[in-house]
This record gives C-alpha cells, sequence and structure tokens, in this order.
C-alpha cells in the first residue's frame, strides 16, 4: 500500500460513512414524512422497510467509518442504494413536465456513491481501520 491509498481510503470512509448515518438520523426524525413520500413513489411496506433502512444506515455507515468488517458494509450499502435509487429517483417514470432533470442528476449520483461503495468492498478499507488492526501502519 503506497502512501497515498492510506489517506485516501481512510477519508473515503468517512466521508461515505456521514453519507448514510446523517439520513438515517434524519428518517428517525422525520420518520412519518419519509413514509408518505416512500408511499408516494410506490415503495410497498413502508413502514418495515423505512426501520431496516434506518437501521443499515446507520450500522452500516458506521461500520464503514470505524473499518469493522467495512467490506460487508460496503456491499450491502451498495444494494441499498441501489434499490433506493430505482424506487426514489426512477426518473424514467415521471409524468410530462416532472423534474427529470433533477431525479436523473439524483440517480447517477447514486450509481457513482455506489461505485464507491463496490470499490470498498472489493478493495477493503486500508491499514487504519478495525479489520486491519493487527498490520503495520505503513
Amino acid at each position: 500500500m503506497n502512501l497515498i491509498e492510506i489517506p485516501c481510503l481512510l477519508v473515503g470512509r468517512l466521508l461515505l460513512g456521514l453519507y448514510f448515518i446523517l439520513p438515517g438520523l434524519q428518517k428517525i426524525t422525520q420518520f412519518e414524512t419519509m413514509s408518505q413520500y416512500m408511499a408516494s413513489h410506490n415503495v410497498p411496506f413502508v413502514p418495515v422497510l423505512l426501520v431496516i433502512t434506518i437501521v443499515i444506515q446507520i450500522a452500516a455507515g458506521l461500520a464503514l467509518i470505524i473499518g469493522y468488517k467495512s467490506r460487508f458494509a460496503a456491499f450491502i450499502l451498495a444494494g441499498l442504494t441501489l434499490v433506493i435509487s430505482i424506487y426514489m429517483h426512477n426518473f424514467w417514470n415521471l409524468p410530462e413536465g416532472g423534474d427529470v432533470a433533477h431525479e436523473t442528476q439524483n440517480f447517477v449520483k447514486n450509481m457513482a456513491i455506489m461505485a464507491g461503495l463496490l470499490i470498498v468492498a472489493a478493495r477493503g478499507t486500508g491499514r487504519f481501520s478495525l479489520d486491519n488492526r493487527d498490520k503495520p501502519p505503513f
């Protein structure tokens, strides 16, 4: 592992973890609003899936940040990101005059985040993580 990889993997996983933890916490404080929003996108079993989403976002986001079981956490978050994108940012189903550009941008952004998560799932989190605590830092 070269010198640039260590800080890039550390900062990258911190940012990815925060990207999921903050919305997970927001979903708790705005549970009813988020439930209605999900229902308006025809998401089935909203109360159950919303709770599952909150738990995954917070737990897997924390796992990424501390680097514990991070490959698995990143893979799960990548799958969650794909499902959320298909249901919540389905620009291809918007009616005439809908905000297609905005939803397309969100969908593509989520695919980029999913790509980063898949890279973490394949590559790991680097030396400064609980997964690699027994390895020397350099």
